[in-house]
């Protein structure tokens, strides 16, 4: 099989929204449906996706957008940086308009120039389960899947797949 291209955010924004209403149609389907099979489907795709897709060449999630960042992430970075996490708070993270911490700045402030993260072994929670594909129940993040279409090519791509398919 081909590998996944990398695409750069801007282009992958463009090719999004050039598919917006065949991914909006096809996210109201599948909201409206609620297929029995759409997790094996979803995450099939996910597993196939990821062993042509190399992380490292892209990091746009990294580059671009901020995860929320839990109590537990903060007690667990905050140990790695060798700070108190009210220090960790202050130094790295704002509370947003949803009422949750994330990173004050993007890209992530653990981002090295390789693409490798700083903090990998730590990262929190949403970054360890980002692009969420191979979650159980994935009607329930429909939106967020569809929104993340502009930011992870494997998420485009299998999205794509998924027009195809449904």
């Amino acid at each position: 099989m081909d590998q996944i291209p990398y695409i750069r955010p801007e282009k992958l924004r463009e090719f999004t929204n050039n598919r917006r209403q065949d991914f909006t149609a096809l996210f109201k389907r599948l909201k409206a449906k609620k297929p029995k099979n759409l997790d094996d489907v979803v995450h099939e795709l996910h597993y196939d996706a990821f062993e042509r897709f190399d992380c490292l060449t892209c990091a746009n999630c990294c580059s671009t957008i901020s995860p929320v960042v839990t109590e537990k992430d903060i007690e667990r970075l905050a140990k790695r940086m060798r700070m108190k996490p009210v220090d960790f708070i202050a130094q790295y993270l704002y509370i947003d308009e949803d009422k949750d911490y994330v990173f004050r700045q993007t890209p992530c402030p653990f981002l090295m120039p390789d693409n490798y993260c700083m903090v990998y072994e730590d990262r929190p929670k949403a970054c360890r389960e980002y692009p969420h594909t191979d979650r159980k129940r994935m009607y329930q993040i429909l939106n967020l899947t569809h929104k993340n279409c502009e930011v992870c090519p494997v998420v485009h791509c299998i999205t794509e797949e998924l027009v195809k398919r449904f």
